[in-house]
């Protein structure tokens, strides 16, 4: 596919959930883009990996959901690129499960790293962003958390949460030159969403039927729109969210998308 050229030359990235999917696809495209690119994720031994790829300068393993080593990522990612001009929060988990079957320690644990680990990363980056009131900070939603999907209970809530904690912090921090939007991606082709399909929990042909366009997305189509949200060509862009899931979210339909 195509490989539009977004400047990011001069901004200093930090990447969390790096180690694959969309987060290794941002890590790699930012730094294509010029920028220099710190990243982190609970995975030590693919994050190594994905850092000599794309030459980072910080690396950094730990969990967003507790908060001193949220604190400490950021920290390292400060110290490591002189700065921090954007944060892309990519760190999450997905879980499909019957609501009646759904114990507490699951949805607490989906909660933790999805809506507490990201407000936890956006604390962290905006105290160093608010003071030099400057920054883009770019959280991961999802579809699930614009519309009601069975057996998504725990994972939709927690993406709706990031959507509103998205809106809240860019009305809080905006004037103080801090954007902060969000991304609702459909479904991207990841190693998880392959494995969710392996176990039959979804079908990924007739989710390619719904949708528009036809065809699961990719994770470097998720890493342009971060690009162009981490860019100065949204320097007027604050409080978004923004889906990228092919037309899944405008298709009113229950069945299969009409062709031309």
């Amino acid at each position: 596919m195509a490989n539009p050229k977004i400047d990011l030359s001069g901004k200093k990235a930090l990447v969390t959930g790096a180690a694959s999917g969309i987060g290794e696809a941002v890590a790699g495209y930012f730094a294509e883009m010029g920028a220099t690119v710190a990243v982190c994720d609970v995975n030590s031994n693919k994050l190594a990996a994905v850092a000599r790829t794309v030459g980072a300068r910080a690396v950094s393993t730990g969990d967003v959901s507790v908060e001193a080593e949220a604190d400490r990522l950021v920290s390292e990612a400060v110290d490591g690129l002189g700065g921090l001009d954007v944060l892309f929060n990519s760190a999450g988990v997905a879980d499909i499960l019957s609501s009646l079957e759904h114990d507490m320690e699951r949805w607490d644990k989906i909660f933790d790293i999805n809506l507490r680990g990201t407000f936890l990363m956006c604390r962290a980056a905006g105290r160093v962003m608010v003071p030099r009131r400057s920054g883009s900070i770019i959280n991961v939603s999802s579809i699930n958390g614009m519309r009601g999907f069975p057996r998504r209970a725990a994972y939709g809530a927690s993406k709706a949460g990031v959507a509103a904690v998205t809106r809240a912090l860019a009305s809080e921090w905006g004037g103080a030159g801090v954007r902060v939007n969000a991304l609702a991606p459909g479904y991207i082709r990841t190693a998880m969403v392959d494995e969710l399909d392996r176990e039959g929990k979804i079908d990924l042909k007739r989710i390619e039927g719904r949708t528009p366009l036809g065809r699961l997305g990719l994770p470097l189509e998720i890493a342009h729109a971060a690009a162009f949200l981490a860019s100065d060509l949204a320097a007027y862009v604050t409080g978004v969210l923004l889906p990228v899931d092919g037309g899944w979210d405008s298709f009113g339909g229950a069945g299969e998308v009409a062709t031309a």
